[in-house]
């Protein structure tokens, strides 16, 4: 069974991420040209490096430590999963908060965990007065395909210092406040006593 709940600065480290599988083997990305994005062969194994652990591990803690929100899926006590989203608001009427990671481990992806981990990031930064999360977003096929099943368009305003960072990425936005409150996903209690 998957249990969820936030985590506290001093609970990552290294040592948390011991049993999970950054591992992605990717065949296929979008590439923007033009006005269109477009299918492309581009195969590589993406994983981290001990130093690109580092620099997640400094990233979350800061996350935490800035007043936002981290938040992750575990099976026997070992992390599968996790999501963050930055506290600072941001874009035209400040409307998005950074959606900046969402990993799940290879072994347990398609279980709908990543689905649970972006639902409550969404609810969390519906609560904090956001209108859109905004996502960087691997341009894996994969990927790409997860983030528009949860209902992700291209962003109407791209953030900069994203396009700068991973200028192959998908700069993307999951709207939070709906026209019609019943299309809204969040359902109450769907997050009770963090288990699914």
């Amino acid at each position: 069974m998957i249990s969820y709940r936030t985590l506290k600065e001093e609970e990552i480290s290294r040592e948390l991420f011991r049993h999970f599988i950054r591992r992605q083997v990717v065949g296929k990305c979008l590439r923007r040209e033009g006005d269109k994005w477009i299918e492309k062969d581009d195969p590589f194994i993406d994983d981290w490096s001990e130093e690109d652990y580092k620099t997640l591990i400094c990233c979350l803690k800061n996350t935490v430590k800035t007043g936002g929100f981290v938040y992750g899926a575990f099976e026997d006590g070992m992390l599968k999963g996790f999501v963050s989203v930055e506290s600072k608001r941001f874009g035209g009427e400040n409307q998005y908060l950074d959606l900046t990671s969402i990993h799940i481990s290879e072994d347990r992806r398609r279980r709908g965990i990543g689905k649970a981990l972006f639902l409550k990031a969404g609810r969390w930064a519906r609560e904090k007065g956001a209108k859109k999360l905004y996502i960087s977003a691997h341009s894996a096929v994969e990927s790409q395909a997860f983030y528009r099943a949860m209902g992700c368009v291209e962003a109407s305003e791209y953030q900069r210092s994203h396009v700068e960072a991973e200028p192959y990425d998908c700069q993307m936005e999951y709207a939070l406040v709906r026209e019609n409150e019943s299309e809204y996903p969040f359902e109450e209690g769907c997050f009770a006593e963090s288990t699914v």
